[in-house]
């Protein structure tokens, strides 16, 4: 018999959530695409649910998370902010870290007889 840990992890700030899984995932395809559009359209959410996530994470975090760019012969697009890059490299730390933990606990289960 297999034994597995589910969770979740997310951090927040004055009881709303500043990054969790999914925000991390949107702020990545906003860097690799440029674009929150793209973004969206790559993580397959509606542009509506993705700009409600990327303005939770703006309003909630102490720095800007990402910079619009408007219009232009370019088109505009979104890139992240050098603070956004640090809390997506923070947050899949903690994340790993935990994993790691409850890994290591599991195994102490399993060892159980």
């Amino acid at each position: 018999m297999g034994y597995k840990i589910k969770s979740r992890i997310w951090i927040e700030s004055d009881g709303h959530v500043l990054l969790g899984e999914g925000r991390v995932r949107l702020l990545k395809a906003i860097h690799d695409t440029g674009s929150l559009s793209k973004a969206a359209k790559s993580l397959n959410l509606s542009y509506k649910k993705a700009w409600h996530l990327l303005d939770s994470v703006n309003k909630s975090a102490k720095k800007p998370v990402t910079i619009n760019i408007t219009g232009g012969k370019d088109g505009g697009g979104t890139t992240l902010t050098d603070y956004g890059k640090a809390l997506i490299t923070i947050f899949d730390g903690i994340n790993r870290n935990c994993w790691e933990f409850l890994d290591r606990h599991l195994e102490t289960i399993e060892k159980l007889k």
